[in-house]
């Protein structure tokens, strides 16, 4: 069997580590999103795929869920010693050890696919980690400016890391995204998926990005197989995360139905909502998406791996 999962964020990487456990003998290819890469300290950090690539090959930091396990940070320590920032973004020495050869790599020519697939080599993740794009796409969020009344874009990472999505969000624009190509391999992916799993992530700037390079939401809902999603709101609220300010900023509820609804039946046509949310389970029948209710907080590895069978068995049925 082969499965496509488009993940972003640590939500993301957990879910795929429950697959990888319900679905041992499963081929799984995973379009990483790339709109969270920055450019900081000269270094080219892709946040969401290194995440994925730590989870999977055993290297993060489980209590944080993002970062290297047994970390120093005497480089970020000698950095702030000659006053050199941001001082908000914070990178362990051995993270940055993984940026220095990615941005090694592209600086010599190579595409981040390439990069990656050389990075996944020492990891050994048991997936295949394609990026979006070897384009550059940045997510950026439209806040207001207390300086001159208006308004202003800051880099997604800037809004979550040294904001902590405190300011309103106004609009979220995917900088490049309409100019990108999908990255080598992710069509072939879609096109021979046996199944395709949307994680539990934040459906705007996780799998937002994703779906906005051209030629890549297109592929799915093409797709002959089944296309399954599992709701990142559970309860009225975001599991972790700020997906309920970044919904709001583009009009969409934070409930469990209104993100399948955004999603759309084109798109997917299974749904899975929590236990707490069994009453949206007509809504989003309603709207011509198949819903069920089941537990969807991963608590543990048990736990991801029971989200990702009761998945599988709706995409089961699904494909009839």
């Amino acid at each position: 069997m082969h499965i496509v999962v488009p993940a972003g964020g640590i939500g993301a990487a957990r879910f795929l580590r429950g697959l990888r456990a319900a679905a041992p003998d499963a081929q799984v290819t995973v379009i990483g999103n790339t709109g969270d890469d920055i450019t900081l300290f000269g270094l080219r950090i892709c946040p969401d795929l290194d995440t994925v690539m730590y989870t999977l090959g055993g290297g993060i930091n489980d209590e944080q869920g993002w970062g290297r396990a047994d970390e120093a940070f005497v480089v970020r320590e000698e950095l702030a010693a000659y006053g050199v920032g941001p001082a908000w973004f914070g990178l362990g020495d051995r993270d940055f050890a993984t940026h220095i050869v990615r941005t090694q790599m592209l600086s010599a020519g190579y595409p981040l696919s390439a990069v990656t697939a050389a990075l996944c080599d020492r990891w050994q993740p048991g997936v295949t980690l394609l990026p979006m794009s070897d384009d550059r796409v940045e997510t950026h969020v439209v806040i207001g400016d207390e300086e001159t009344g208006g308004r202003r874009a800051v880099h997604f990472q800037e809004y979550w890391v040294r904001l902590h999505a405190e300011p309103l969000a106004h609009d979220i624009v995917v900088v490049g995204a309409e100019d990108a190509k999908p990255g080598p391999g992710v069509l072939e992916a879609i096109a021979r998926a046996d199944v395709v799993l949307v994680p539990p992530s934040n459906p705007v700037v996780s799998i937002g990005p994703v779906l906005a390079v051209p030629g890549i939401r297109e592929a799915l809902e093409a797709t002959a197989a089944p296309v399954v999603g599992l709701s990142p709101i559970v309860a009225g609220a975001p599991v972790r995360g700020m997906a309920d300010k970044v919904l709001a900023a583009i009009g969409v509820q934070a409930s469990a139905a209104a993100v399948a609804v955004h999603y759309g039946s084109g798109l997917v046509d299974g749904w899975l909502v929590d236990t707490s949310d069994s009453d949206a389970v007509p809504e989003v029948t309603a709207a011509g998406i198949a819903s069920r209710a089941v537990p969807l907080l991963m608590t543990d590895l048990d736990a991801a791996a029971a989200m990702v069978r009761e998945a599988l068995q709706l995409a089961a049925e699904l494909a009839g």
